[in-house]
């Protein structure tokens, strides 16, 4: 029998907000244990929480970026659940009526195609702690950080329809580079920025009845959710052929031996005993708020992607891989701009550049030692004969490495081309007088003998002689007589 796989995923977002959803503590990922806390996110009696109307704006910005729906009027319930790092016994999400409904993003099928990934809901809700496990022999203890309690999350809840391990990898990336693009969250998946739940379950193709599903809970990068999905269709599938059945529960991904562990039961929604939370009130969206919010949203990436490519006649290929960070698409388009040429700027920021940003302990974007309009100045160099593009990437090298102006160092280092035609001539005229066996099968026709004749000046002027005066002079003399 063939096998379908269905997939739905929750995808919990951090807001790059400098302070928690419900009160003033500092969000700074890395700080000391339970030094960003305070009555509120720790829940000690008495304390209320006060909703940051800065997460709130966030929340309609990913509205508008992914179609959605948002709703004029939102709740915040209380989801009640007993785990250690839970300070309150109980966390303030969003349940019958969430602040974002009924949007789509679209990826790529396996085919190629576009595909529409349907977006459920979307709702606020705050994050717990944080859990240590001391390694040290015998340690029958755990420790509880509250740093993360009350951290602002965006939870997005896609539709059972994703299909295979690719399409939600690629459902989260596109997911992640509008976030990042939005700048309501950094995206940074190893620091527990984003992470997934994955709800698969496998039916008889062709077939429209849901299977019963399993969820795989804190997925943290690409590669494991690929992984973790390809094991599990693969265990369901084999239990069902075998006379099994599947059990609705919750497991965990053992990154190490590349397998999901039953964890325990899969709650359903009345287990938590949602309640409206009496310690806040309903959030209203007037329209004039979602207009002005809108105002402010930057250009999106796949717009971006489609501009680029008309705009500047890039590639497919080039303008996805220069959009696929929103510093990056900014920093070519100051250094096209500046320098006039785009595929040059192009292909500078996808080579050199890009080197140097993949580098351990690179800086970021912004902070580059090399800004837009430097690289643009070094550019010029190149286009008007100063420079040759070999001595231009050392150049490069030493400003980066320095901070200095192109042309201070092409004038330090001596490094400008020699084009002056008279200069070149006597060492066009030697290297001829020492290669008379080569002038002579030249002109019997052996013309791939130019690159030979091109290098031998070259390595005479240690690479300062402009390649296309030396092609002119010698083509003049072996050709000319």
């Amino acid at each position: 029998m063939a096998w379908e796989m269905v997939v739905g995923l929750e995808v919990h977002a951090q807001l790059r907000t400098r302070t928690k959803i419900f009160c003033g503590c500092p969000t700074a990922f890395g700080a000391e244990p339970n030094s960003q806390v305070c009555p509120v996110c720790m829940g000690l009696p008495g304390a209320l929480p006060v909703l940051n109307r800065k997460v709130v704006d966030y929340a309609l910005k990913v509205a508008l970026a992914t179609n959605c729906r948002v709703a004029p009027v939102s709740r915040f319930a209380r989801k009640n659940y007993f785990y250690p790092d839970l300070p309150k016994g109980y966390q303030i999400s969003q349940y019958e009526l969430p602040i974002l409904e009924h949007g789509w993003i679209e990826v790529a099928d396996d085919a190629g195609s576009p595909k529409r990934i349907g977006i459920t809901r979307i709702h606020l809700e705050e994050d717990a702690g944080k859990l240590l496990h001391p390694e040290v022999p015998g340690a029958d203890y755990s420790l509880v950080d509250l740093n993360r309690a009350c951290v602002p999350l965006v939870e997005i809840v896609s539709e059972p329809d994703i299909r295979s391990p690719g399409e939600a990898s690629r459902y989260v990336k596109k997911l992640r580079e509008i976030l990042v693009y939005l700048g309501v969250c950094d995206g940074n998946m190893n620091e527990g920025s984003l992470r997934v739940d994955a709800n698969i379950s496998v039916r008889p193709a062709g077939t429209e009845a849901f299977g019963t599903r399993a969820e795989i809970k804190n997925l943290n990068s690409f590669k494991f959710l690929e992984q973790a999905l390809r094991y599990e269709y693969e265990r369901q599938v084999d239990l069902l052929e075998t006379g099994g059945e599947v059990v609705q529960e919750t497991r965990l991904f053992d990154s190490h031996r590349g397998v999901t562990v039953g964890m325990r039961s899969k709650e359903e929604a009345h287990d938590y005993r949602y309640f409206p939370d009496p310690d806040l009130l309903p959030v209203v969206i007037e329209p004039g708020w979602i207009d002005a919010v809108r105002d402010s949203l930057p250009e999106l990436p796949d717009a971006k992607r489609a501009r680029f490519r008309e705009a500047y006649g890039l590639s497919a290929q080039d303008a996805d891989l220069l959009c696929s960070s929103r510093d990056l698409a900014d920093y070519f388009e100051r250094v096209a701009e500046r320098h006039g040429d785009p595929k040059a700027a192009a292909n500078w920021v996808m080579g050199p550049v890009l080197r140097q940003l993949n580098r351990d302990e690179a800086p970021p974007l912004a902070d580059a030692p090399v800004p837009p309009g430097r690289l643009a100045d070094l550019l010029a160099l190149v286009r008007d004969g100063t420079l040759s593009n070999n001595a231009a990437k050392e150049v490069f090298d030493e400003m980066w490495a320095t901070g200095r102006p192109p042309a201070d160092l092409v004038a330090e280092k001596g490094l400008e081309q020699i084009t002056d035609t008279s200069a070149l001539e006597a060492q066009v005229d030697a290297v001829l007088a020492a290669s008379p066996d080569e002038v002579a099968a030249y002109r019997a026709g052996k013309k791939k003998l130019m690159g030979f004749f091109v290098g031998q000046v070259m390595r005479a002027t240690r690479g300062k002689a402009n390649p296309q005066a030396v092609n002119q002079l010698l083509r003049s003399k072996l050709e000319g007589g």
